[in-house]
């Protein structure tokens, strides 16, 4: 019975992706509910582990949205103050990109990678407000400033700009 349920669940879900990559729109938990005969709480669940798994899924307030893997991607090595981040992330959203992680190379700890997705201003000011007050320190002081970014966007010419804007501001180190 168990076996049986898990096997209905795991079904669902794949058919929620299907749905949701068939559609140009977003589709509230309400609807999917409706078309799945369950309640709207086991649609935000269900949503909600899909978004573990690495699902690009957005929720919006008109519903979900599923973002398909047809990005850029690039990572990049930087070196700068404190006083720089903001300059730094907003350069990123400044030009349609996403700061996707921040990551460092710890010589007892090894890779430590924090996903951040910075996708606006409103994200990086939020980030910034953590760092100021207290709540969280810049994962760079681990490794004397030295980190790496994984930087997201629709074109290589995107990141291309990225990486110009952070080649000026004296950012980008050489491997």
């Amino acid at each position: 019975m168990r076996h049986e349920k898990m096997t209905e669940t795991s079904k669902r879900r794949g058919q929620i992706l299907d749905v949701l990559k068939d559609s140009d729109y977003p589709i509230s938990g309400t609807n999917l509910a409706n078309m799945f005969n369950v309640s709207r709480q086991v649609i935000v669940q269900d949503i909600a582990i899909l978004k573990a798994e690495s699902h690009d899924i957005v929720s919006t307030h008109r519903g979900y949205k599923l973002f398909l893997s047809t990005k850029c991607s690039r990572i990049l090595k930087v070196l700068h103050t404190d006083d720089d981040i903001e300059r730094e992330l907003n350069a990123v959203v400044d030009v349609g990109a996403v700061l996707k992680d921040v990551f460092v190379w710890h010589k007892a700890y090894g890779k430590i990678r924090i996903e951040l997705n910075i996708k606006s201003r409103k994200d990086v000011q939020d980030l910034l407000l953590k760092m100021t007050s207290g709540v969280s320190r810049p994962l760079k002081r681990l490794t004397d400033g030295y980190h790496y970014h994984t930087i997201v966007a629709d074109t290589e010419a995107i990141l291309d700009e990225v990486e110009e804007q952070w080649a000026k501001m004296g950012f980008i180190v050489g491997e």
